[in-house]
């Protein structure tokens, strides 16, 4: 259960999709993770359109949140993870398509490696459709090398 004496933690949240209405259903998401129990909205980005990466299926819509949240990192888990399931969310093998992806990039400092979650997120780093979103509403959390690094990664800033 949620602690109402736990301080509030900076976490950042990636969303994706590429089934379905996947504009329509990043866009809901972002409300539904905002809404969250003992969780407050910070900022969001755009929305960016991406090739699947080391995935299959139509090219993904993607975003990245921050919220506050009193939420340990394992509660915010497990309410993501009821989000992807509410919009229908299969895991039939790893990379396979997906009507929604959440996945938790940072939360505060911490550092966590369990068997159900790893933070700061293991593969953000090499991944464009996090790091330019998340850039762009946190740009202290990326750094100009780390950028470079992806730049050769196809992603469309969506109007």
């Amino acid at each position: 259960m949620a602690n109402p004496e736990r301080p509030e933690v900076l976490a950042y949240v990636a969303l994706g999709a590429n089934l379905g209405a996947a504009q329509a259903t990043v866009l809901a998401a972002m409300q539904s993770v905002a809404a969250l129990p003992q969780t407050r909205f910070i900022a969001s980005s755009s929305l960016y359109r991406t090739a699947p990466l080391d995935a299959a299926g139509p090219d993904f819509i993607n975003a990245v949140v921050a919220v506050s949240t009193r939420l340990s990192a394992p509660e915010l888990l497990l309410h993501l993870q009821r989000l992807e399931i509410g919009a229908g969310r299969e895991r039939p093998y790893r990379n396979a398509p997906r009507t929604l992806d959440l996945d938790i990039l940072l939360y505060g400092d911490a550092s966590i490696t369990s068997p159900t979650l790893q933070v700061p997120h293991p593969r953000m780093w090499q991944r464009a459709f996090v790091l330019v979103p998340l850039a762009e509403i946190a740009p202290a959390k990326v750094s100009s090398p780390q950028l470079q690094a992806v730049a050769s990664q196809e992603i469309e800033r969506l109007v």
